[in-house]
């Protein structure tokens, strides 16, 4: 009843989740569309966005008090198909045979995955929380994890290298860490209520610590990814990303599968493969959005000819002005 409990936790929050990122794309383009460009941070429609990512992550967070990481983490599918069928009608989107059988795939993978998911214990004191955190295995995946963040950030900040997979798979990496810090808070928070005080020890504030800085700027870059893809390029990328590196992190960090027989390990692992298939064909043939950026009509500007168009600079100091070489366009005005 427990594992039941956060799977359906689970799957509410991814659902919002989905509506959160359909919300957030619909705010970009309307911000993109006005005369005067402003920040998106000044839109309502993004702050409403913002305001059910958070609520569906708190879902998220509950869920990993009840249930494991590699029980949890797959869920997002749930957010992969809801973003399908949800741009249908925030979007105007088509939805498309690929779309189906894409979503059919993912579903019966999420199947496999809940089914043979592990059996770990939920409650972790502090005390299992600090000897995880010095243990070697989790010691070197941090240091690997550490030096492919920066890897990737030297690309995104020194080239300016923003392709959609440079950005999600930042995301996923901080994603780990946000996983294994939700799941000592949650755990320590479940024992502190029943009566087992664990707020006492320094590793949850530190665990504190690490989930909001993590979630900060996995908002950053996810925000980033959703603004210049598609929606529904991006959450199902983000899904698969984020679902290796949180049942990765699961299993170095908390030893989920260290019980488990070798059959269990391999349907989950086929699972695995079906929900990526799934979500793979939902996201192909996906291209970049080009917004449709209209062209000025020139026939009743003096000094040009009826034929005439002048396509704005959007680079340019005098975006949306003729050339001021232009002498008889100086005498005639």
């Amino acid at each position: 009843q427990t594992q039941l409990l956060g799977v359906l936790l689970a799957a509410a929050s991814n659902f919002l989740i989905s509506i959160s990122l359909n919300i957030q794309k619909c705010a970009h383009r309307r911000l993109v569309c006005q005369a005067e460009q402003k920040p998106y941070y000044t839109s309502k429609l993004w702050w409403c966005g913002i305001a059910l990512l958070g609520l569906g992550e708190v879902g998220n967070f509950t869920a990993y008090g009840f249930a494991p990481i590699a029980l949890v983490a797959p869920l997002g599918c749930v957010s992969v198909i809801g973003s399908a069928f949800i741009s249908v009608f925030f979007l105007k989107k088509t939805m498309r045979t690929a779309d189906i059988l894409g979503g059919t795939l993912t579903i019966t993978g999420i199947y496999l995955l809940v089914t043979f998911a592990p059996s770990a214990p939920q409650e972790l004191t502090a005390q299992q929380v600090q000897n995880y955190l010095v243990s070697w295995p989790f010691l070197v995946y941090s240091i690997l994890e550490i030096i492919t963040f920066c890897i990737l950030l030297y690309f995104y900040k020194r080239k300016a290298v923003k392709h959609i997979v440079v950005l999600l798979m930042m995301v996923a990496l901080l994603a780990s860490l946000t996983v294994i810090a939700v799941k000592a808070v949650s755990s320590m928070m479940a024992l502190s209520v029943k009566g087992e005080m664990q707020l006492t020890y320094s590793v949850f504030y530190i665990m504190i610590v690490l989930m909001a800085t993590s979630c900060a700027f996995q908002i950053k870059f996810l925000n980033q990814a959703m603004h210049l893809y598609e929606a529904r390029a991006v959450v199902p990328i983000n899904f698969v990303f984020f679902t290796t590196s949180a049942t990765i992190s699961g299993v170095i960090f908390y030893r989920e599968f260290q019980s488990a027989a070798l059959l269990s390990v391999f349907m989950f692992l086929f699972g695995c493969l079906l929900s990526f298939l799934g979500v793979i064909i939902i996201a192909r043939n996906k291209k970049e959005e080009h917004l449709q950026i209209p062209f000025i009509d020139c026939g009743h500007i003096p000094g040009q000819k009826l034929t005439g168009k002048i396509q704005p600079d959007s680079h340019s100091s005098c975006y949306g002005t003729l050339n001021k070489e232009d002498d008889s366009v100086k005498r005639q005005s």
